[in-house]
């Protein structure tokens, strides 16, 4: 199921996708804007690998998420050791060094320290740039596939790819033991919070069985 409409400059698409990410997808193209719900048969992470398909070798591609898995960073290593990005910046929430502390080390390791900003995080958003495309993607999907609904949007040259990068470019740079004070700092949280408001998210959660 698919709904489309043109404007000039721009070409929007919407679908309902049952099948792969590039099947689904198809041929991203400058100025286009795609809206789908997925059943979560493929994630951002297959995304963007889509889209360094249209950029080419040498692509810049950022990456903000909750926490990260081993398998996201073995993809990234493997895009780099051939060529595909030139550089890679992961903004991750704090929480996730508890988590994923192995794989974020690794990143570390591999991309350095100042591929990582420590913020509190939940929201999922990827750019892709390279070959003259400006890519932005989000939505409700995970790193990882997840069999549920899920929802996407792909565009490229948009407002929203400067507002991302231009949030990005002014994250403070913290060393990987900074406090969740320094994280909330970095995340400008108290511009629209009060100490009081936030101190409610400093506990460690509980989740219900």
């Amino acid at each position: 199921m698919a709904r489309q409409s043109s404007t000039p400059g721009r070409h929007d698409r919407a679908i309902e996708s049952f099948r792969s990410c590039a099947a689904s997808i198809g041929e991203l193209t400058k100025g286009m804007h795609l809206f789908a719900i997925t059943r979560g048969q493929f994630s951002m992470i297959d995304a963007v690998l889509f889209a360094l398909d249209h950029t080419g070798p040498g692509a810049r591609v950022t990456l903000w998420t909750w926490c990260i898995a081993e398998y996201e960073v073995q993809v990234f290593e493997r895009l780099m050791r051939d060529d595909r990005i030139r550089e890679a910046l992961l903004i991750v929430d704090i929480s996730a060094r508890e988590k994923n502390t192995k794989h974020l080390a690794y990143w570390r390791t591999f991309f350095g320290d100042e591929s990582v900003r420590w913020v509190r995080n939940h929201a999922k958003i990827a750019t892709v740039e390279g070959n003259g495309f400006r890519f932005l993607l989000r939505g409700s999907m995970n790193l990882n596939f997840n069999p549920r609904f899920e929802q996407l949007d792909i565009s490229e040259g948009c407002p929203g790819f400067d507002l991302v990068h231009e949030i990005e470019s002014e994250l403070e740079i913290l060393p990987p033991d900074c406090s969740n004070a320094q994280a909330i700092h970095a995340s400008k949280l108290r511009e629209s919070f009060t100490d009081k408001q936030l101190k409610i998210f400093n506990a460690r959660k509980i989740w219900a069985k």
